[in-house]
């Protein structure tokens, strides 16, 4: 047994989508201890029959950080969902970095987004920069994953651009590496299983990065009929998300992920998942087939 697979693993929010699914991955591969930690340790009473160490964790509580790490090599920190108010997720993270630190951990793996620069306007990219930042102001290990924009968000709007004939949004000509949540799940998995100690700011990608004109020409295929893609204007995307009843200033949020593909900030496109996983990730057009019924119901 190699010395990383005597480590001791903790996935924070292990109760959340991503790290629930990080947390059975290592179940079929790791030969140490796995923690999971989260506000909910109730949600996760069949891990916990399965072997998995379930700790409670509050990102607000620094107490409770400092226990659940506690004998911990290796940690994943997921970004948190705390949106509300500005800031806000951002301190969390400072917590759990604090506390990581202080509790001994020799490495962590963050779940970041691509180019999370002063220049992004995409609102959560300084919760993610002063992540990066306070971590790099440790003396801690760490592996910092850039995710692009997960393909699960196409299935919230796809269906309707079917429906329509029409797929329309402020992206213009822009393009994004989509990512699937399971291979950025298994690319977590493996950053924190591996042997790495140092230090590293990874692209995690899927194969190709596409257009929304190429988007509209995949699900034309897939639905049997046509559907053109309609680029529009910034403001005429958030007046028609607050026309549908969405708050203004989420409304606002949710536009600047337009914006940030439209300049180019999502279209890197790397082969970090391969070299993690030893898997290529899947293409948009294989996971959109694969999730057929959800874009095309079957009519009752």
């Amino acid at each position: 047994m190699s010395s990383n697979q005597k480590n001791t693993l903790l996935v924070t929010g292990a109760s959340g989508h991503l790290g629930r699914r990080v947390v059975e991955l290592l179940l079929e591969t790791h030969e140490g201890t796995i923690i999971a930690a989260t506000r909910t340790p109730e949600k996760l009473a069949d891990l916990s029959q399965r072997g998995v160490i379930v700790r409670h964790a509050d990102f607000e509580n620094p107490d409770s950080l400092s226990q659940a790490f506690q004998g911990v090599d290796r940690l994943l920190l997921i970004s948190t969902d705390a949106l509300d108010v500005p800031g806000h997720r951002l301190n969390q993270h400072r917590n759990a970095i604090k506390a990581a630190e202080q509790a001994g951990v020799k490495h962590v793996v963050y779940t970041s987004i691509v180019n999370p620069g002063p220049d992004s306007p995409v609102f959560v990219g300084p919760d993610h920069r002063g992540t990066e930042e306070a971590l790099a102001a440790t003396k801690m290990g760490w592996t910092v994953l850039r995710e692009n924009t997960y393909m699960e968000m196409l299935l919230m709007s796809l269906p309707q651009a079917i429906q329509s004939g029409k797929l329309i949004n402020a992206i213009g000509d822009g393009k994004a590496a989509y990512i699937t949540r399971e291979d950025c799940a298994r690319a977590s998995a493996s950053a924190l299983a591996s042997p790495f100690e140092g230090r590293s700011t990874l692209d995690i990608s899927g194969p190709q990065a596409v257009t929304q004109y190429e988007v509209a020409a995949i699900v034309s295929k897939l639905a049997g009929q046509e559907v053109s893609y309609l680029p529009i204007e910034l403001d005429a995307v958030i007046q028609g998300m607050t026309s549908g009843g969405l708050p203004r200033p989420l409304a606002e949020a949710f536009a600047t992920f337009d914006a940030a593909i439209a300049q180019g900030k999502f279209s890197a496109v790397t082969n970090t998942v391969e070299e993690l996983t030893g898997r290529k990730p899947i293409s948009i057009a294989d996971f959109l087939s694969a999730h057929r019924e959800v874009l095309i119901p079957v009519a009752s």
